[in-house]
Parts: C-alpha cells; structure tokens; sequence
C-alpha cells in the first residue's frame, strides 16, 4: 500500500469519526429525556467509533508487516 493510500484510509476514518460525533450532538436533545435513550446514543457512538479505531489498527499492522 502506498503512503498516499494508507494516509488516505488514516483521514476518512478521521472523517467518520467526525460524522458519528456530530450525529450524537444533534441526537442529543430527544435522547437527553430517557436515560436509556442516553445509554444507546452513547454506547453505539463509543462502539461505531472503536470499530474504527481497530479496523484503521489492522491495516497499521498489515502496514508494518508490509514492510519488513
């Protein structure tokens, strides 16, 4: 993978974790109200954005196993 590419994965992970931050701002109004509802607006925003977390890990992994 070119540096061009895996700075390219680097940024839109960025990106999506951006949109999931802001969808949670907007969300928060209506799910403020129900204490459940706070728990699942946080929980699937922490999890979206960890899954990210680990996917942009992967391929730092595959990076450094590219090349030695």
């Amino acid at each position: 993978m070119t540096r061009a590419a895996h700075l390219l994965k680097g940024v839109g992970y960025l990106i999506s974790t951006a949109s999931v931050v802001l969808l949670a701002i907007v969300s928060w109004s209506s799910a403020s109200q129900d204490p459940l509802l706070v728990a699942c607006l946080l929980g699937g925003a922490a999890a979206s954005i960890v899954g990210m977390f680990c996917r942009w890990l992967t391929y730092e992994i595959e990076k450094r196993q590219e090349d030695k």
